[in-house]
């Protein structure tokens, strides 16, 4: 076979490295073998970047995009995708991210964790405070689990920051609402996992500590924009779901016999609100005659992109679109958090069709926002709360299939491996002693699950540094390596937000006055010219 044959060509002594030795040919360019092509590419760019502007005017709106689990390689495994998706070989792609004039890296650890989970981080980059593993808008002076340790540790967030300024505030997710992205920008929790009463210990319902369902209704009453899924925290147990009447596990949770939809609506009784549950209802909503919106398109998380069924779930850009037309036409203007967290659960099944459809979906929200928006008030930032195990090897050849195989097979075990591998995870397999050979499938079906090195039943967290990136007022910050928690300052900086409130109030704030003009000679002598030139 043709594996056997480069093995042994490598073994003997032909090549003294991979990439000295290439299996085929792959068809490249021919604009690419001319190095001017290379020179103009640079020019352009580097003219590009010479025009770029620091603008340090006060941010009008704000735009934070969170990637759950959007590690580097997921980014470029992503592009590749989607270039390929396109017609193209796939690495010469752009994503709309990769338009943003500014980006660094960020670190990604919680005070007592060097891989964090998704609620610390949020902490982090939402309150601009570090605090412990699965608490969310919590000092790290919180104990996990332990309700008593709530009061006087909580920590608010932009989204706070920005209604208490007058600001229109949002929150959009590709997960349940109550999941741990969102819950940081309005909940106090010391177990993440507190969606409902019923998902609370007896004994932190009888200290007083609510659930996020609740605190989502009630701690922020003026969240003018909430979508996502989690339909079945919010009402009595019991309660039928109004998309799937028959399925009992989608049915209500909650303990206490509140229905929080209702209680929504009653709060929003005088304004103009409106609650929808499906596609088909959402594309009816007017946004100039809507000022609050709640929409719950699932009963907990809603579905991977790949997946969804286009008439029951609308996709992430259609949610934004939607909220940023609502949140818009506050004077005052607009906060709107927005998180693809789906990425992160495609990764844990070690599925990575699922977490790369969903990043792809998230860079078509930052393309809507863009035409949306107006750049010179509006910062937009885009960063991931943390990476993922997967990797991109094995020196694959230009235009691979992203989801294709390594050009040799491997010199232990003799098999074919994927270019996409996983570290941990459900991907581990093995078959009469040896690993199994994914050639036995269709590696770029949906619902593959990519092989890994360390057998888990759910793929884990990495702790390397993620990309941020952004654009519009005060970008320029968000360069070089930074904490996690310094995003949340650099929003509220540009817009003189919480915190950092006062910085519109500071003469700092005003543009550097001109440079005093003084003279090195007399006076006399400066007459004497200007007489001399006007002769």
């Amino acid at each position: 076979m043709a594996g056997s044959g480069i093995m042994a060509a490598l073994l003997g002594g032909c090549c003294v490295h991979l990439l000295l030795c290439p299996v085929h040919l792959t068809t490249v360019p021919e604009r690419e073998k001319d190095p001017q092509f290379w020179h103009d590419a640079a020019s352009d760019f580097l003219s590009r970047r010479q025009a770029q502007t620091q603008s340090r005017a006060t941010a009008k709106n704000i735009i934070l995009f969170i990637g759950d689990g959007m590690g580097l390689s997921t980014v470029t495994a992503s592009r590749i995708l989607r270039g390929q998706l396109a017609g193209g070989l796939g690495e010469e792609y752009s994503l709309n991210m990769d338009s943003f004039p500014y980006s660094g890296l960020v670190k990604t650890y919680c005070t007592d964790v060097q891989v964090p989970d998704s609620a610390c981080t949020a902490t982090a980059f939402l309150c601009g405070v570090k605090t412990n593993k699965f608490l969310a808008g919590l000092s790290a002076q919180a104990v996990h689990d332990q309700c008593n340790t709530t009061k006087g540790n909580e920590v608010t967030s932009i989204l706070r920051w920005a209604t208490d300024a007058g600001k229109s505030v949002g929150l959009v997710t590709t997960t349940r609402v109550q999941h741990a992205t969102p819950a940081a920008s309005y909940g106090h929790v010391v177990t993440r996992w507190w969606y409902a009463d019923s998902s609370m210990s007896a004994e932190a319902r009888q200290q007083g500590c609510t659930d996020l369902a609740y605190q989502l209704v009630h701690n922020i009453p003026d969240i003018q924009v909430i979508m996502g899924g989690g339909r079945m925290y919010m009402t009595p147990e019991g309660t039928p779901d109004p998309q799937y009447p028959n399925i009992t596990q989608y049915s209500g949770k909650r303990l206490d016999s509140l229905n929080l939809i209702d209680k929504w609506r009653e709060l929003k009784k005088d304004k103009n609100a409106t609650y929808v549950c499906n596609v088909t209802d959402l594309r009816q909503v007017d946004p100039q005659n809507t000022d609050y919106l709640l929409g719950l398109f699932a009963p907990k998380d809603m579905s991977f992109d790949v997946l969804r069924d286009p008439d029951v779930e609308p996709s992430l850009p259609d949610m934004v679109e939607t909220a940023v037309k609502i949140l818009k036409k506050n004077p005052e203007g607009f906060f709107l958090l927005v998180e693809a967290g789906r990425i992160d659960h495609g990764h844990h099944k070690s599925q990575a069709k699922l977490a790369l459809h969903d990043t792809i979906s998230l860079d078509e929200a930052l393309g809507r926002t863009a035409r949306l928006t107006n750049e010179e008030e509006t910062l937009t930032v885009l960063t991931a709360d943390h990476g993922h195990t997967l990797s991109l090897g094995g020196y694959t050849e230009r235009g691979t299939d992203i989801f294709g195989f390594a050009p040799v097979v491997s010199d232990t075990d003799q098999l074919p491996y994927t270019s996409l591998l996983y570290g941990n995870g459900p991907g581990f397999s093995i078959h009469n002693n040896s690993r199994t050979n994914p050639k036995a499938h269709n590696t770029s079906a949906t619902g593959y699950v990519q092989q890994s090195a360390v057998p888990l039943a759910s793929e884990t967290h990495t702790g390397e540094d993620v990309a941020v990136y952004a654009r519009g007022p005060w970008a320029h910050l968000l360069t070089g390596t930074n904490d996690n928690t310094y995003i949340a300052h650099v929003m509220a900086h540009a817009a003189c937000l919480g915190p950092r409130a006062g910085r519109c109030d500071s003469p700092g704030n005003a543009a550097p006055a001109c440079p005093a003009f003084t003279l090195s000679f007399p006076l006399t002598t400066l007459l004497s010219l200007l007489i001399r030139l006007s002769v």
